[in-house]
């Protein structure tokens, strides 16, 4: 998807999605998945950013109200799944391997998640603020104390990826096969109302 962000006057302005879409992944491969939701998570964080400079020169307007609306609603209902697909399935199999380096990792991002979900209310607060704007109004902007609450959120979940993509992940897919692979795969389907594939 393309997007512009022209400050000549009278200019529609378009505020869109960086980057191109994650390739298409299906539950029958639950690691693709996961690593898909990841390569999403990369585009609204990069979304958020682009937002933030496009309040700056524009305000309030139609587009950046409906880029914080995508963002609220992939961090409010995506991303709660997606660590509930690793807390459930991924960081358990790896506390079981009782590797230390792989264990101090996965405790540091178990409270990753719980710090995010902490840290998603004042950035969702932030965004909801100027949802609710009045369109052209004269909405001051985000403040200082929202831009360190982005700055914040988008530094722990960038750090985050990082640690998943490079130590858990990889451990997780030596250990986690067979019938587990197929256990985890189902219940991601049913947790997201996805009707189970038929054997």
């Amino acid at each position: 998807m393309s997007s512009s962000d022209s400050t000549t006057p009278g200019t529609r302005v378009s505020i869109s999605l960086p980057g191109h879409r994650a390739p298409g992944a299906g539950f029958e491969a639950p690691f693709d998945m996961l690593e898909a939701c990841h390569e999403r998570v990369e585009r609204m964080l990069g979304l958020l950013q682009k937002l933030r400079a496009h309040v700056l020169a524009h305000g309030t307007d139609e587009q950046g109200q409906q880029a914080a609306r995508d963002i609220m609603r992939y961090f409010d209902q995506a991303g709660p799944l997606h660590h509930e697909d690793e807390e459930l399935h991924v960081f358990p199999a790896l506390l079981a391997q009782r590797d230390p380096a792989v264990v101090a990792v996965v405790i540091r991002l178990k409270q990753d998640h719980r710090e995010m979900a902490e840290q998603w209310k004042d950035v969702r607060s932030a965004l909801d603020r100027l949802v609710c704007a009045r369109v052209d109004s004269d909405w001051p902007g985000f403040s200082d104390d929202e831009s360190v609450a982005f700055d914040a959120y988008d530094a722990l979940y960038r750090r985050h990826l990082i640690d998943e993509d490079g130590t858990v992940y990889p451990a997780a897919k030596r250990c986690i096969r067979d019938e587990s692979l197929a256990a985890m795969s189902e219940d991601m389907m049913v947790r997201r109302g996805v009707k189970p594939l038929a054997i």
